[in-house]
């Protein structure tokens, strides 16, 4: 993996953090990427000071410039990408779990179509614009990988399951932001199958971030691990999948 190039979107802290921590510590040179400024050159010297190989990139996913600037900046440092973690995520305020207020608590009927839009636009749209303006680099690269983080909340067969815990969950727009990413995701694989680049969903289990007030029982490090794996994925590897821990998670 010494020679391998990676970029972590939203990776100034929690899973994003240790997902490029893990790759660094595999000798990738690694970009971690955030939309604030301070943040993210503050982690990325902080992963420095470990020894590893990581480059401050200013990206926000919704931000067309500036995730072009992003790419002409791996472009003229490395040439290449050959992995890309979609890690980037939000949820709204009126949506965000509290150790007072779980999420299952939250009713889908509360949810607005200004929600939604707020969330795709992070979860959905920027993961599409972020995929698509780094494509010409995967494609140079010898059997890229892109990992999209998604969550078991994204699942239609578990929330159609009543007597599966998803389904009592009421976050309707963190939730179909994650459906319509997992869809993304079987159609990038589909159309990119022929050319060794490799499209993957991971699931992270329930990490306790500040997306749900660190109510989680997992921690990044732990999240981390399955967006890891996808990522160095060797050409047997599968494709256009959703996987966790303990394998596949039901589409």
């Amino acid at each position: 993996m010494s020679n391998k190039v990676a970029l972590v979107t939203g990776s100034n802290k929690g899973i994003g953090r240790e997902i490029a921590r893990g790759l660094g510590r595999l000798g990738m040179a690694v970009y971690a990427s955030a939309r604030d400024e301070e943040r993210g050159r503050q982690t990325a010297e902080e992963l420095r000071n470990e020894g590893i190989d990581v480059r401050f990139l200013q990206l926000d996913v919704t931000d067309e410039e500036s995730i072009r600037r992003a790419a002409d900046e791996i472009d003229r440092s490395f040439g290449r990408l050959d992995v890309l973690v979609n890690n980037a995520g939000i949820t709204v305020d009126d949506e965000r779990p509290t150790r007072t207020r779980p999420s299952n608590t939250i009713e889908a009927t509360s949810a607005t179509a200004d929600h939604l839009r707020q969330v795709f636009e992070v979860n959905t749209f920027g993961t599409v614009a972020v995929t698509r303006a780094m494509l010409p680099l995967l494609r140079r690269s010898d059997g890229a990988r892109v990992v999209n983080m998604s969550s078991p909340l994204g699942s239609l067969t578990l929330h159609s399951d009543l007597s599966h815990p998803v389904s009592q969950v009421g976050l309707l727009a963190y939730s179909s932001s994650k459906a319509a990413l997992n869809m993304i995701t079987i159609m990038y694989a589909n159309a990119l199958r022929d050319t060794g680049i490799k499209v993957n969903a991971a699931n992270p289990g329930r990490v306790a971030t500040a997306l749900n007030d660190f109510s989680g029982e997992r921690t990044p490090e732990q999240g981390a691990a399955i967006a890891i794996r996808l990522a160095t994925l060797g050409d047997d590897g599968p494709t256009g999948g959703f996987f966790g821990d303990d394998g596949p998670v039901p589409w």
